[in-house]
Formats: structure tokens, sequence, C-alpha cells
């Protein structure tokens, strides 16, 4: 069984506002058969952190597009995306670079 992980997770460019305003959350991820990897970490969020119209957040079983992700300061995509297994103390970074005009 996976040992519970501790991740910063945070939120800009606007999508903070689905989540109560909160920009930085400092999250306790309980230990799980399978290691945690960013597919469930957003599972969570949804169950967890998002307090509103999730189809601005989460679109299938990933992002929404005009979403950037950064993991520990680099782009999700050299990363693996959905696949990255979180580390303990990782920081992941959602930007929504859609905006209002």
């Amino acid at each position: 069984m996976a040992a519970p992980l501790s991740v910063e997770v945070e939120f800009g460019g606007g999508a903070e506002l689905l989540f109560d305003g909160i920009k930085k959350h400092q999250v306790t991820l309980p230990g799980q058969e399978e290691p945690w990897d960013i597919r469930s970490l957003l599972i969570w969020i949804k169950k967890n952190l998002l307090k509103e119209r999730p189809e601005l957040f989460i679109q299938g079983d990933s992002v929404r597009p005009g979403i950037l992700v950064l993991i520990n300061d680099a782009d999700w995509e050299l990363l693996g995306e959905l696949d990255y297994q979180l580390q303990d103390q990782d920081s992941i970074l959602f930007i929504s670079t859609l905006h209002g005009g």
C-alpha cells in the first residue's frame, strides 16, 4: 500500500475562483493501493477542493484545455501528464490561461 503523501496544490489565473478563492492548498493524500498520479489527484481535487462549476476545470479525466499544469515548476507534458506519479512534497500548479474580455 502506498503511504500518504503531502503535496501543495495551487490554482492561479482565475482558476482559484472555483476553489473559494483560495490559491494554495497544503493537502495530505491518504494511503491507497495504487501510487498517486495526477489522474487520481484530479479525482481527489474534484471531490475535496472544487466548490463550483467543475466543467470549467475538469473535462473527461483530465483538466480542461486552457489550463496549464506545472509540477515542481516543470510543464507536465515533459513529465508524463496524467501518468506522472506524485512524490511527497511535490508542488502542482494549475493556471487558467482563459480570460474574459
